[in-house]
């Protein structure tokens, strides 16, 4: 009787759920999107062949498909939004929308309406707006079975609350301004609008609700992420929302942009289904859009990375996170093999947050190795602007709690990140109360923090790849290969961060009190990264897109010259490779 209860429950999981079912209520209210980035015709073909079993009704075509609706011109850009426009509706996708920005290059506009100060447009002569209208119907009829328009109307090319005008007062006035000018055409149309919010700051934020409050078309949306600026795992929910007096479609970042971009251990459940739980409670919310790439053939369908599009399905659907990871796991690979890859899977927060983040902070350039120049990681995007108090607990071995500025961006940041304007500019009040201040402050301290942390994740990384070994005999041979790279690749890229992290800050400790020992500690590092990036280089390249996994080797190489060659950016320092007596190296 056992065994055939068992047998039911298994039958149960691996029904595709949903599949039969009506949908629940209009689409309205019952939004699921994706959005494909890349422009590669086989991989969106792909993308929209896989979105008939997750109930897909909204196709966003974004960035190298179409970034700003002028880009249609271009005789290749217009047939590519055309044929997956029809592709999508004829696979049963009901709503296909186009992105575009506004405004464009200031260059983009005709002179005689930059007649403002500095040669800024004059908002307030009509014959701009009207010549702006009549561009943007001649730009939807180059893409006339487009249903929708996802318009980012801040942070554009010739900003619009950078141009003149002595009627529109505030920079909020002026985008909503704009933004009706966008909207009196698309309704001509019987389109649909969605507005994009997005600020660097709390304030820009502020900035953005306020100009979408001062819209009058009522027939707008807002499509907002699911973070506060952008898609971080350590940053909290967007309070902004239950603000938003319209329909909000939240974002989703499947794909891991900063995360891993789907090349290592990328499945974050918990990351995607507690925050669709949180957001499908407010009333304003009326559905989900998930990003199915990064550029190239980044596409995350078809390989394990896809859980994260199953979790918002499922999550949506009542399924708790244990039990997506497993039916993800029976589905794809196997009831036999789905207890071992499900918790090889569900290591992959903590992996990702132990090797691309440092003391709960991002510490990648979008996915990349690069601890220094690349600023953002101490003052941008930080996760401490957004929360209060600014405050987290780390675990992977240091069990810590760490206040975001003081402890973690005021000792990580190179000095320079301290004083390039962006703190100033997006977090003043930081600098203001003492949190961040002028130097070099990296301590043995917290070396050996982050030695912890980025040890552990190394160590999960190899767990994981150990359960995936363990269950290769019950795994189709193209499963057992895919998820095998896709595990050597996390331990691969685990053990580079571990060993250039233990140079590189190492070195930032040295150049302030040398000391033999500390140099043999960044020589163990740098000969780590030397040895890692050479099986880096040898192994098979994932599938292209923005991150290039293969970059890192050539970024180890680079810390390597500059920590033995001396570092301008600190007083060309070097560290010599110590001499070993008695030790046989």
């Amino acid at each position: 009787m056992r065994r055939v209860i068992c047998l039911l429950l298994v039958a149960a999981l691996l029904i595709q759920p949903g599949v039969a079912t009506a949908d629940q209520g209009s689409i309205s209210r019952n939004i699921r999107g994706w959005t494909i980035l890349s422009d590669s015709d086989a991989g969106a073909d792909e993308v929209i062949a896989s979105a008939k079993r997750y109930r897909i009704n909204h196709l966003q075509l974004s960035h190298d498909v179409v970034h700003d609706l002028r880009e249609v011109r271009d005789p290749r850009r217009q047939a590519q939004v055309n044929r997956l426009t029809d592709l999508a509706h004829t696979s049963g996708i009901r709503e296909v929308a186009a992105w575009d920005h506004a405004l464009y290059n200031l260059a983009y506009y005709p002179a005689e309406f930059r007649t403002g100060p500095n040669g800024t447009i004059d908002l307030d002569n009509p014959a701009f707006w009207e010549w702006f209208k009549a561009d943007y119907r001649q730009m939807l009829d180059l893409v006339p079975d487009v249903d929708s328009i996802i318009l980012t109307f801040v942070e554009t090319g010739a900003r619009v609350e950078n141009q003149h005008s002595t009627r529109l007062k505030t920079a909020e006035e002026k985008l909503a301004h704009l933004v009706d000018q966008v909207a009196s055409v698309i309704d001509e149309r019987g389109m649909l609008l969605y507005l994009r919010t997005f600020g660097y700051y709390p304030a820009e934020m502020e900035r953005t609700i306020g100009a979408i409050d001062r819209v009058r078309n009522q027939r707008i949306r807002v499509m907002a992420k699911a973070q506060p600026h952008d898609f971080f795992l350590t940053h909290p929910i967007d309070v902004t929302v239950p603000r938003i007096k319209r329909p909000v479609l939240i974002e989703y970042d499947t794909a891991g942009e900063y995360n891993g971009q789907g090349k290592i251990a990328n499945a974050f459940v918990a990351e995607h289904a507690d925050r669709l739980r949180h957001y499908r409670k407010l009333p304003n919310v009326i559905g989900y859009v998930a990003r199915t790439d990064r550029y190239d053939e980044s596409r995350i369908v078809n390989t394990p990375t896809e859980i994260n599009l199953f979790a918002l399905k499922r999550a949506s659907e009542g399924a708790s996170n244990s039990r997506i990871y497993f039916e993800f796991a029976a589905r794809k690979y196997g009831l036999p093999a789905a207890p071992h890859v499900a918790r090889a899977l569900a290591r992959s927060p903590e992996i990702i947050t132990s090797t691309l983040y440092t003391l709960g902070s991002n510490s990648a350039n979008h996915s990349r190795l690069d601890y220094d120049p690349y600023c953002s990681s101490y003052h941008r995007s930080v996760s401490g602007k957004w929360v209060d108090p600014p405050e987290t607990f780390v675990r992977h071995g240091v069990n810590k709690r760490f206040h975001y500025w003081i402890d973690v961006a005021n000792h990580l940041a190179p000095p320079h990140c301290k004083t390039d304007g962006v703190l100033r500019r997006e977090a003043g009040y930081v600098l203001d109360r003492g949190w961040v201040t002028p130097g070099n402050l990296m301590t043995q301290e917290y070396l050996d923090h982050l030695n912890i942390e980025k040890n552990h994740g190394v160590n999960l990384a190899k767990a994981s790849l150990r359960d995936v070994e363990r269950v290769r005999k019950f795994l189709r041979p193209n499963d057992y290969t895919q998820l095998k790279s896709y595990f050597e690749r996390t331990v691969l890229t685990a053990e580079l961060h571990r060993a250039v992290a233990k140079a590189y800050f190492g070195y930032r400790i040295y150049v302030q009190q040398p000391s033999t020992e500390l140099a043999r500690s960044i020589w163990d590092g740098l000969d780590e990264a030397q040895a890692v990036a050479a099986r880096v280089r040898a192994y098979p390249a994932p599938p292209t897109g923005e991150w290039n996994w293969v970059i890192d080797a050539a970024q180890a190489d680079l810390y390597l010259k500059r920590i033995s060659e001396g570092w301008d950016r600190y007083s060309n320092i070097k560290v010599p490779r110590p001499v070993f007596v008695g030790t046989g190296r």
